[in-house]
């Protein structure tokens, strides 16, 4: 028997975080606004251990944490059977740059080389690149206050969806991509609340939350 409530019109959604500090008040209000998720918080440790037996029953995973080593045994048997069924998965922030030995890490997220740099406090200029896709249909060019990365843009076989053309940030900001049956969202942005509290960021979250389960 579930443990997750049934509501065809809820997205029940996992919201892995662990080894980066983050503004908490800030970063639960941006999911608390997001009347359709009924999200839960929880660290990548507790995702692996499921002690609440859910762990496959969510609608999305979306990864906020920063795990820097390879995973361990355990963590990456949880992990290897992402994409095995189409239950979505977001890729957001810091966890672009996690497991950065791990190849599998590299194949979800669609960037080979993930080595990076970081800017605190930009202002990005943020372009719509595919204004055909459901995540980004009838958004405007919009400045986002952030923290930005320096690496690899996202390669073959990914739909980039925002860009920019900032000097201190890679190209692509959002892009959707498969892996195995999985729907795959990432999104470079989301530091701290400047970026949360963003109408234009908390759109292409929610959007791209809603398309990575199958409900956009």
């Amino acid at each position: 028997m579930g443990r997750l409530p049934e509501d065809d019109n809820t997205i029940t959604a996992a919201v892995i975080t662990g080894e980066h500090m983050f503004d908490v008040p800030g970063f639960h209000a941006a999911f608390r606004s997001m009347s359709d998720v009924d999200y839960y918080a929880q660290s990548l440790e507790n995702f692996v251990a499921d002690l609440g037996g859910a762990r496959d029953e969510y609608d999305v995973l979306v990864f906020y944490n920063f795990h820097r080593p390879a995973p361990d045994a355990r963590t990456a048997e949880a992990l290897e059977s992402l994409g095995e069924t189409s239950q979505g998965i977001v890729v957001l922030h810091h966890a672009l740059l996690a497991f950065p030995e791990w190849p599998r890490w590299s194949q979800v997220c669609g960037i080979d080389d993930r080595t990076f740099g970081y800017h605190m406090d930009q202002r990005v200029p943020v372009q719509v690149a595919d204004p055909d896709h459901p995540i980004t249909t009838g958004l405007a060019d919009w400045e986002l206050p952030d923290e930005t990365y320096t690496m690899s843009s996202a390669e073959e076989g990914s739909r980039i969806l925002l860009t920019t053309d900032h000097a201190r940030s890679m190209r692509t900001l959002a892009w959707t991509r498969r892996f195995g049956k999985s729907r795959v969202f990432c999104f470079q942005s989301g530091h701290d609340n400047a970026a949360y509290a963003d109408p234009g960021f908390r759109t292409v979250l929610h959007r791209g939350i809603r398309w990575a389960a199958g409900a956009l």
